[in-house]
């Protein structure tokens, strides 16, 4: 059970298991000490996001079987590093971001205000972020 709480001030909802995501892959933003890159933010990745993540270096796209990782397509659920979130919002390519799964460890990186602008709820076809 976790004791980590959300953006909100309440329980850390799940952000995703379709791909399983967290840094723990247990479909939560749930972080700890060994979490260096504070995969904190809830982001609903759109095709912008990714594509600005790759530009800068970090492939969220590609599949690294390795490390148990699918690689991520628009629409899909993901813990997002703190740091990588806020590098997208300053570039104008911030995602989406569930703020009822966003750990309040995120604010440690990113003003809680920015969060709130990109806060939505998940459609039901997120197909439209692509």
């Amino acid at each position: 059970m976790t004791t980590d709480r959300n953006v909100l001030g309440g329980e850390l909802e799940p952000c995703g298991t379709d791909p399983v995501t967290g840094f723990y892959r247990d479909g939560c933003c749930n972080t700890g000490p060994e979490d260096l890159g504070s995969h904190t933010v809830c982001a609903v990745v759109s095709a912008e996001f990714l594509a600005h993540q790759q530009a800068v270096g970090n492939d969220l796209v590609t599949a690294r079987p390795e490390y148990g990782f699918v690689g991520l397509t628009p629409g899909d659920r993901w813990c997002v590093g703190a740091s990588r979130w806020l590098e997208s919002y300053e570039a104008g390519a911030a995602p989406p971001v569930l703020l009822a799964a966003t750990n309040e460890k995120a604010t440690e990186v990113i003003p809680l205000s920015a969060l709130r602008e990109h806060a939505v709820d998940v459609p039901a076809d997120p197909g439209g972020l692509l």
